[in-house]
């Protein structure tokens, strides 16, 4: 074996390892998508921020945690009762069916 042939089977050898580190396999990537409905509220002054939602009577938060355009409350698909009530008045009594996919924006009276 002469020195030439042993310096040029060296940089093929060098070659094919330097290329096969270039090669990357093929990966997945997997998201999970939430099609829950969505329930957000129109709040016409600061003060219904503090009015507290009622999701089939059970207790759900302020009603300034869902304001429109920046959260939401996502519930289960199907009918349900929203109640929102500032004190004692009730500023919203609404029984809606929600779908999968849905947002529903109520506007407090």
């Amino acid at each position: 074996m002469t020195p030439q042939f042993r310096v040029t089977a060296f940089a093929a050898l060098l070659a094919v390892v330097a290329l096969s580190g270039c090669v990357q396999m093929p990966t997945e990537t997997q998201s999970v998508v939430d099609q829950r409905p969505q329930i957000s509220f129109q709040l016409n002054s600061d003060a219904q921020g503090a009015a507290r939602v009622f999701v089939d009577r059970l207790d759900m938060g302020a009603a300034g945690d869902y304001a429109a355009g920046k959260s939401a409350l996502r519930v289960l698909p199907g009918t349900h009762l929203v109640e929102v009530q500032l004190g004692a008045e009730r500023l919203l009594n609404e029984r809606v069916y929600l779908a999968d996919g849905v947002s529903r924006a109520f506007r407090l009276n």
